[in-house]
């Protein structure tokens, strides 16, 4: 059985990767205004002009799956896993599900509980499965371990979009400009949970390297991680300067897509990671 592996791309998994491990991306939509436009078609600077007027996002119809997992058929799936953002987060996990069951190939459909890279990292462990041949029911175990271990810890110049976007409350955007600190924020199981802010952008972004380490199992261990970022060049490099001291370490840069930056504004540094034992 050949099995096809789809996201939406709040997975924010680089092209020739994605490309690499043959994982079709089904995007997400982006309103400007009146005008709707698909998740990476429109230039990211013109988004961040209208941030405070008029831009929201929503999620892929049921329509944009089916035709999404009919393309796989017609490429040789035989089934498909389809992973998706939190389904806390968006009503993307739900459209899937409806899709799923209006088609004729086998169709699973998983939350995977996190964004951005921590949602990349699960669909990569599905797809490489995938690509060694696995079935539908091993792909989906594979993503699905993954899903449950996985982390992701991230600083952020402003929770206001955050919290503008309901995702944390009121009180957090408040502590984030008035006392002068550096938001630090995890997600897992679907929600965000705000951690003890840091007091420079250095300093947070130390923090996050060394939850990352010091989360490394005892014994012998291989780092998958995701370096993400929205307009955060600086804290890129370093952040992989720091993770490639791990060791047996493979990691991606993942940029956040206009949807993503949406959500977070421009500014946020982070990691996603989990380890292989």
């Amino acid at each position: 059985m050949t099995t096809a592996v789809l996201v939406d791309s709040a997975a924010t998994l680089p092209p020739d990767l994605r490309d690499r491990h043959q994982i079709r991306v089904v995007p997400l939509h982006l309103m400007i205004g009146d005008e709707t436009h698909l998740d990476g078609s429109v230039d990211l600077d013109r988004v961040l002009d209208r941030l405070d007027d008029g831009v929201s996002t929503s999620s892929p119809s049921p329509g944009d799956f089916v035709r999404a997992i009919e393309a796989a058929g017609d490429d040789g799936a035989d089934a498909v896993l389809v992973i998706t953002v939190a389904s806390h987060m968006s009503a993307t996990f739900d459209a899937a599900r409806v899709a799923a069951g209006t088609t004729e190939l086998p169709v699973r459909v998983l939350d995977s509980g996190t964004a951005a890279g921590g949602e990349g990292l699960v669909a990569l462990a599905g797809a490489r499965a995938a690509l060694d041949g696995a079935g539908l029911d091993e792909v989906e175990a594979r993503a699905r371990k993954v899903a449950g271990v996985v982390e992701l810890v991230a600083t952020i110049d402003s929770l206001d979009r955050l919290v503008a976007g309901g995702r944390l409350p009121p009180i957090a955007g408040w502590a984030g400009r008035h006392l002068n600190v550096n938001p630090l924020f995890a997600f897992r199981s679907g929600e965000i949970h705000r951690l003890r802010p840091a007091f420079s952008r250095q300093g947070a972004l130390d923090r996050i390297i060394g939850d990352c380490l010091g989360s490394r199992p005892s014994g012998s261990a291989r780092l998958h991680a995701a370096v993400l970022h929205a307009r955060a060049p600086e804290a890129v490099r370093h952040l992989e300067e720091r993770i490639a001291t791990a060791g047996d370490v493979e990691w991606f840069v993942g940029e956040f897509s206009a949807v993503m930056v949406t959500h977070t504004g421009p500014g946020l540094a982070g990691l996603a990671w989990w380890w292989e034992v």
